[in-house]
């Protein structure tokens, strides 16, 4: 089962993904937690290049997106999958049509179909927006930003904005959690938002 969390940065996705999937190993699954980019040792290093080395061309920024989740797709979530884990991920497709096809004003049917060609057309069974105001989550951040953080409010305003018309647009992936409210309240509204796909996890293991 591949689940994905998304949300601009401060929003508090990256916690309660730590929070989900100790509950559920507690509940006696497989789980892999990752991110992107930098799911892997080649990501590691897009990742730095990305985020502190200084300035990345819009579309070299969505080239090495696009590369960094290539690799990750093959050597980490599909082996995942194909033993029966349950991937959490930091972010994924949505981010790069937020990010760059949006805000980087890049496209989004190209931004898409970059990604789907790089994954090899792999979509989550559920995507978890975690949402709050462009203006708390900028506070959230503090003083020390990396390239990405660092674009000021409109750019992160505009991610914003779009990963809601996301979830609007595809409400049986998605769900859109409020990320205001106390780490435990929202824990508990991804727990809850899950349950449906943990139900059909369950009824495949039962059909094999």
């Amino acid at each position: 089962m591949f689940i994905t969390f998304e949300g601009d940065d401060g929003t508090g996705k990256t916690t309660q993904i730590l929070r989900l999937a100790e509950s559920l190993r507690s509940a006696g699954y497989e789980v892999v937690t990752t991110q992107e980019p930098g799911g892997t040792a080649v990501g590691k290093q897009i990742r730095h290049v990305l985020l502190h080395s200084g300035d990345v061309s819009p579309k070299a920024e969505a080239l090495l997106y696009a590369a960094d989740r290539a690799h990750h797709v093959d050597t980490v979530v599909r082996p995942a999958l194909e033993r029966g884990a349950v991937v959490l991920a930091d972010r994924y497709i949505d981010s790069s049509i937020a990010y760059q096809g949006v805000a980087r004003a890049l496209g989004t049917d190209e931004i898409r179909s970059l990604s789907t060609w790089a994954t090899g057309g792999l979509l989550p069974d559920l995507t978890i927006l975690v949402d709050v105001p462009t203006s708390v989550s900028m506070a959230r951040l503090g003083q020390n930003h990396d390239r990405i953080e660092s674009t000021g409010f409109a750019f992160h305003a505009a991610v914003r904005q779009e990963f809601l018309a996301l979830a609007a647009a595809e409400p049986e992936r998605w769900v859109v959690i409020d990320g205001s409210k106390s780490v435990d309240d929202v824990a508990a509204a991804v727990r809850r938002s899950i349950a449906p796909v943990l139900a059909r996890l369950e009824e495949r293991k039962t059909g094999q």
